[in-house]
């Protein structure tokens, strides 16, 4: 999935289904993780579109010593251009009363 991709399935959506939500945030787990969430109501019930941005990561680094009781981290270093993207679908079930992720996910291939 790429952003071209998926700014055109959020134009499709908008134009053919009731959108209820729509927003855009940075997520504070993760550097420069973006987060776009979009639900409607479509011909599969209500769906909740989650489209994830994130920086590749490059090079991971981990610091430790051999001492016995030594802490170790890691450190990851992120490229400042290249970008990856995933696309997670959800449903919402009525019984459960929460999103489920939905196992086919070749709907907008």
């Amino acid at each position: 999935m790429h952003l071209d991709r998926w700014r055109e399935i959020v134009a499709q959506i908008q134009d053919n289904f009731a959108v209820e939500e729509h927003e855009k945030f940075a997520s504070e787990e993760a550097d420069g993780e973006e987060v776009e969430t979009i639900v409607f109501n479509g011909p599969l019930g209500r769906l909740k579109l989650e489209f994830i941005s994130r920086p590749k990561v490059i090079d991971k680094k981990v610091t430790y010593s051999n001492r016995i009781g030594s802490e170790s981290s890691v450190e990851y270093i992120y490229d400042p251009t290249e970008k990856i993207y995933q696309l997670l679908i959800y449903r919402w079930s009525e019984s459960d009363n929460d999103w489920l992720p939905l196992e086919n996910n070749n709907l907008f291939n």
